[in-house]
């Protein structure tokens, strides 16, 4: 079995590290289902590259300082890929920051991602968007 699909989705996390944008939407197909988690401030689901850039890529660059998504593991099996890691970065309108685990599954086909889905504790990510009353 190849390595392709796993190379792929491992160079799309490489491609976001960096901010290289244009990589990571290069490997999503014209008609990725794209699913962030509900109670996760973008949570929905977005439908082709352009949806995900502006509903979730644009959002992340410009509230959070230094927002991550750091995997820890991959995991194939074949035309799917799941990564565990942790998310991490502070909200700007709060200053507050967060971390917390994720686990993402990666659907490829043909070298593309058809499908992403995004499992992680949205509690956290709410605190650090919660103003504190100090």
């Amino acid at each position: 079995m190849s390595n392709q699909n796993l190379d792929g989705v491992r160079a799309a996390y490489d491609a976001f590290a960096t901010g290289d944008v244009p990589a990571v939407l290069g490997f999503l197909s014209s008609d990725i289902e794209w699913t962030e988690a509900e109670g996760f401030p973008y949570g929905g689901t977005y439908n082709g590259p352009n949806a995900v850039l502006e509903g979730v890529f644009v959002k992340l660059g410009t509230e959070w300082d230094g927002y991550a998504a750091v995997p820890d593991e991959f995991i194939d099996a074949g035309d799917t890929v799941v990564v565990l890691g942790k998310y991490s970065g502070k909200y700007k309108a709060t200053g507050r920051s967060f971390q917390a685990n994720f686990a993402h599954v990666w659907k490829v086909r043909e070298g593309k991602a058809i499908k992403f889905v995004q499992y992680t504790d949205t509690l956290k990510v709410q605190e650090a968007l919660q103003e504190t009353n100090e």
